[in-house]
């Protein structure tokens, strides 16, 4: 997942620096504004580098003015903000080492070394501090360092930063901000009125030019993290923070992230009695409880319903196979660290200890592509069978580390709804524009209708197969793309090896971005495995291979719909979709025989018939999201009627039980993805 792509900005305003004169001389000459939430903080030259207001040309240029509520902005100010952190921590704890501290997603992070774990009164006390730097408004001041030794000599106190000048031209420059530019920087903190530095830290910039210029932040968290993230390095403490270009707009963010907090599908999980972890069974492995397997089957039973009347075939194949089927696809070449060790069996020995038979390495599956070439190669086939669609859903598993597992969006065993188009090379762009259309409106009637696409393109270093077949396969999905009328994203080198793919990005209800559908076409691993078909001259001809994933995990959109529907799942895929509520013991039976029509009539339906008073179990349905509440008292009974009480507290009375059953077996059969009330019901 990822959070909401950032609008981009529109025409940003440019302007020329001329020689000699500093970017932000420039800038207010040209009264672009220095404060508020438009507020200029850095400038981009004409090689897209971000510059910092001091910096003074050579020559005349013109810059793009970077303004603070950009994503450029926005990323500056918060990596002004992780070393004004990073100066508050070493002032608070003077023994603390400086590892990292980019900009992230919506904040930004910074490593440290120290005795003890930092606690949540130590980050109060940290943000005491630097409200007191921000206040006094030091200056950011890059500075060159002249020499690899002199750089030593200045860090000589810190041992991770000494490891990054000794590495300066082989890190990933993405997260470490600190070296990557060509020279070494320092970036000095200077007292506004004495000039002399408060601080510092390497970093290659750009920063805000005073720490004024950090108009909101907040520290949210601490984590552990391993330096550099290899589990073989020090482990050190993380403190997570956020900043904003105004106060206003920092509000917003953290009441959505309050809001996700609230719709956390593993918070719900528990609360709703959904699914579980078990530590006996092992990290990242799922077990679905009841009421969660009520709203899984009806998800892959309605995806079923779909895949058979677009004329999908159901196959299905084993959770393990010999190692050669992988060495064959090239998982094992290109894929080995995502999946679980191999199983050595099958060995005989002699009594002697000598091998008889030697053995042979099984795997559990990490993919299900191969197992469907070997379908295709089962038997021969015509041109006749193309395309020929195969779907399953397959049970696959992939190792991930502990740190990256996440509930059910990241897990370790999962099930994959895995469709595998195989067609003639002449049929690959209208199977591509259906498969597209396909996707789409099958998201939709789950609700989820905000889109975009993005296209992955070969992996220089990790790709099999002549450039010119990739060329074509790449151009052909970007041509589909496009005609869909969808934004349409580029992910250079995010390819996997066998081919280019489209991925459908779906936004949910807080306008998350979670990537969903993945189209893929491939020419090699029908060469792999030497699938063949007879062409309508009775020559052997190669398919084209199309991967078509729609939910991408069963579990992964579980989790995502959990979030997007906060819990309160529609009432066709929700556990209960009706409970009875009588107001006395007496008006229970007339519940009851409700229920029994709603049952035969195919709807998930219960009484209530605790000796609870009727507004506990009103408030703990409402907390369980039960779409349907129907009510029954005295006069109901008489006049053979119920009442209905909806999620939002809004409530029909007495509506004639052959109507109410009418009206919840349409609203439920019509896969209805909004919350019923008594508005919408009437």
């Amino acid at each position: 997942m990822s959070e909401s792509r950032p609008a981009v900005a529109q025409n940003p305003p440019r302007v020329v620096v001329p020689a000699g004169t500093t970017a932000g001389t420039a800038v207010r000459e040209a009264g672009l504004p220095g404060k508020g939430s438009d507020a200029i903080v850095v400038v981009k030259d004409a090689e897209g580098h971000l510059r910092d207001l001091s910096w003074t040309p050579q020559v005349d240029v013109e810059v793009e003015a970077v303004a603070a509520d950009t994503e450029d902005g926005r990323s500056v100010i918060r990596h002004s903000a992780a070393h004004v952190l990073a100066q508050a921590v070493q002032q608070q704890f003077p023994d603390a080492k400086l590892g990292i501290g980019p900009p992230v997603k919506d904040g930004f992070y910074y490593d440290f070394q120290v005795e003890k774990p930092f606690t949540p009164e130590d980050l109060q006390a940290l943000e005491k501090r630097m409200k007191q730097i921000i206040k006094s408004s030091q200056r950011f001041s890059r500075r060159v360092v002249e020499s690899i030794d002199s750089a030593k000599a200045e860090l000589a106190s810190e041992p991770f930063k000494l490891e990054l000048v000794d590495i300066k031209s082989d890190v990933d420059t993405s997260e470490i901000m600190e070296v990557g530019g060509g020279e070494l920087t320092i970036y000095d903190n200077l007292d506004p009125r004495s000039g002399e530095q408060v601080w510092g830290d390497l970093c290659r910039g750009p920063h805000v030019p005073t720490t004024k210029h950090i108009p909101a932040f907040k520290l949210t968290r601490v984590a552990a993290a391993y330096w550099r993230g290899n589990e073989n390095n020090p482990q050190l403490q993380r403190i997570y923070g956020t900043a904003w270009e105004s106060q206003e707009a920092q509000d917003l963010y953290l009441e959505r992230l309050a809001e996700a907090e609230r719709r956390d599908h593993r918070k719900l999980g528990v609360e709703l009695d959904l699914f579980s972890f078990p530590d006996e069974i092992g990290s990242g492995l799922a077990v679905f409880h009841p009421k969660g397997g009520i709203i899984r089957k009806a998800m892959e039973d309605y995806s079923r319903q779909r895949h058979t009347e677009a004329g999908y075939e159901f196959v299905y194949s084993p959770h393990i196979t010999k190692g050669k089927l992988f060495e064959v696809s090239g998982h094992l070449d290109w894929y080995k660290d995502g999946m679980y060790p191999a199983m050595h069996l099958d060995a005989e020995m002699n009594e002697d200890g000598t091998v008889r038979k030697p053995g042979q390495d099984y795997y559990l599956k990490p993919m299900n592509c191969p197992f469907h070439d070997l379908i295709f190669k089962s038997r021969g086939r015509s041109y006749r069978e193309l395309p020929l669609r195969m779907f399953e859903f397959g049970s696959v598993y992939r190792y991930e580390k502990s740190g990256v597992v996440h509930g059910l969006t990241r897990v370790r065993g999962m099930t994959q709804d895995d469709a595998h188009i195989f067609c003639a090379r002449d049929q690959v762009r209208d199977e591509l524009k259906s498969l597209l259309t396909f996707v789409l409106d099958l998201l939709r009637d789950y609700g989820l209708d905000d889109f975009y696409l993005e296209l992955s393109t070969k992996n220089p270093e990790k790709f099999v197969g002549p450039d010119d077949i990739w060329e074509e396969a790449t151009a052909t999905l970007a041509s589909v793309a496009e005609e869909s009328g969808l934004e349409l994203v580029p992910d250079p080198g995010g390819a996997a090896f066998y081919g280019p793919k489209i991925s459908v990005q779906a936004r949910d209800a807080l306008g998350r971005t979670w990537q969903m559908s993945t189209i893929q076409l491939d020419f090699m691993l029908p060469e792999k495995f030497e699938l063949e078909y007879t062409g309508p001259d009775g020559s052997r001809q190669r398919p084209v291979m199309i991967h078509r994933a729609l939910f991408g995990t069963v579990e992964r959109f579980f989790g995502v719909l959990t979030e997007h529907y906060a819990g309160a799942f529609p009432a066709w895929l929700a556990p209960v979709q009706v409970m009875g509520i009588p107001v006395t013991s007496e008006n229970a039976d007339h519940l009851f025989a409700v229920r029994e029509v709603l049952k035969k009539a195919g709807i998930r339906v219960d009484v209530d018939a605790s000796d609870d008073r009727m507004q506990k179990k009103i408030r703990n349905h409402t907390m369980q999201k039960v779409p349907f509440m129907l009510l029954a008292g005295a006069k109901d009974v008489e006049a053979n009627a119920v009442s209905f009480r909806f999620r939002d507290g809004t409530q029909i009375n007495g509506v004639p039980v052959e109507r109410a059953v009418e009206q919840i077996v349409d609203w439920v059969g019509r896969r209805e993805n909004a919350s019923p009330t008594a508005e919408l019901l009437s």
